[in-house]
């Protein structure tokens, strides 16, 4: 699980990188240059199955390890002792990972695959995703509102996931000294509240017409 984890932050790293071009604020030609990379490569299309592989992957580990923990230990323990033995959001993976599925589903349909049903199995073809962003966004009807609020709750559980699951993955793969542990929570936490917040900021700056 860890190691479909690391995947997994290094595509957070690509992709938060690329939809942070939106703050370029010039009309969205460099967010939709970089898209089009990202669409009209072979390179890029081939990893997107990787994608995919890893999230299916990493979904069906993390509910395993869910089930079996729990199968492990059928007696709670006689003294709870909360954030003092562990941080809730470690104690709440599974339930973080559900919220951040359900928030995929939903970026998926919004975004992914109206621009894949637009290319089909071509190369290039793909739909103007900075003015499908600005169109899901920009608007004040109910819909509007509770899109833009799922994708903020979204970010939180995904912020929150990141920051137990950094840290956790890297001491999987064997960083468990006492240094390099400290070393990597407190990049784990920067990592999380970055991504989380550079994607939360995307709908909300769309919404208030932050950007053109």
């Amino acid at each position: 699980m860890s190691f479909t984890g690391v995947f997994l932050i290094l595509f957070l790293i690509v992709h938060v990188g690329i939809n942070a071009c939106i703050f370029a604020n010039d009309g969205g030609q460099m967010f939709n240059t970089a898209a089009h990379f990202m669409g009209a490569n072979i390179v890029p299309r081939i990893l997107e199955v990787g994608l995919f592989a890893g999230f299916i992957l990493h979904i069906i580990q993390g509910y395993m390890l869910t089930v079996k923990n729990k199968s492990a230990r059928k007696v709670s323990y006689a003294i709870d002792y909360g954030n003092k033995g562990s941080k809730w959001y470690s104690r709440s993976m599974a339930l973080l990972g559900t919220l951040v599925l359900l928030f995929l589903i939903l970026h998926l349909s919004n975004f992914w695959i109206p621009n894949r049903s637009s290319q089909g199995f071509s190369l290039g073809g793909e739909i103007d995703l900075y003015e499908k962003m600005k169109e899901t966004f920009s608007g004040h009807d109910i819909i509007t509102i509770l899109t833009i609020l799922v994708y903020v709750l979204g970010c939180a559980a995904l912020g929150y996931h990141l920051a137990h699951g950094f840290q956790s993955a890297f001491k999987t793969l064997g960083v468990h000294n006492k240094r390099y542990q400290v070393m990597l929570t407190n990049i784990g936490y920067g990592f999380a509240v970055i991504v989380s917040l550079a994607f939360a900021m995307m709908p909300i700056s769309f919404h208030f017409g932050l950007l053109n």
